[in-house]
């Protein structure tokens, strides 16, 4: 069975809004690799809508490197209650938000490789609440931000076991945790 892993940018104080403006000067070239070699272990990007939307006006510009493009060819799904236009990013199959838990268990059992989740919101706290997302990769960098989008909200409780800790040069930490029961 494949496996669900959250990968998701956190500052130490918790918040995971707008990463672009604060995560990009700690890249060093070994961070860099992990992702790399993270999202190589995936062939299938699930995303909430937000996320998708956002994504999808920066990606299909992107392009000529090896993360770049594998990331353009992977199959992304998008879970969404409203109309999304997919026609800017492809391949990418809707899955309405009704739908996600029956959808995500059929993809857990097709053959492929790893999923991979970007972001931290209702999408993974419901797959975690359904026993569907394995594992939460969050990368702290050395960031205080004071306020934003919080990384768990009241929705979020389940089990979690500490499974590895990654340091990188730059100060960025990616926690490993695998979802058990609470």
């Amino acid at each position: 069975m494949r496996r669900i892993i959250a990968s998701t940018y956190s500052t130490v104080d918790g918040f995971i809004d707008n990463p672009h403006e604060w995560s990009l000067a700690y890249n060093d070239p070994a961070a860099m690799q992990y992702a790399l070699d993270l999202t190589l272990s995936a062939d299938t990007l699930l995303l909430g809508r937000i996320t998708y939307e956002g994504m999808a006006q920066a990606w299909p510009n992107m392009g000529g490197n090896p993360y770049a493009d594998h990331v353009n060819a992977m199959h992304k799904y998008v879970v969404a209650s409203q109309p999304v236009d997919t026609s800017v990013w492809n391949p990418t199959t809707v899955i309405a938000g009704a739908e996600l838990l029956t959808a995500v268990k059929a993809l857990k059992e097709d053959d492929g490789t790893d999923i991979l989740i970007w972001g931290n919101g209702r999408l993974t706290d419901a797959l975690a609440t359904a026993g569907l997302l394995d594992e939460y990769k969050i990368w702290t960098y050395p960031v205080l931000k004071g306020s934003g989008e919080p990384l768990f909200r009241a929705e979020s409780p389940t089990g979690l076991q500490h499974f590895e800790t990654t340091t990188f040069e730059s100060g960025v930490v990616v926690s490993t945790y695998r979802v058990t029961t609470v």
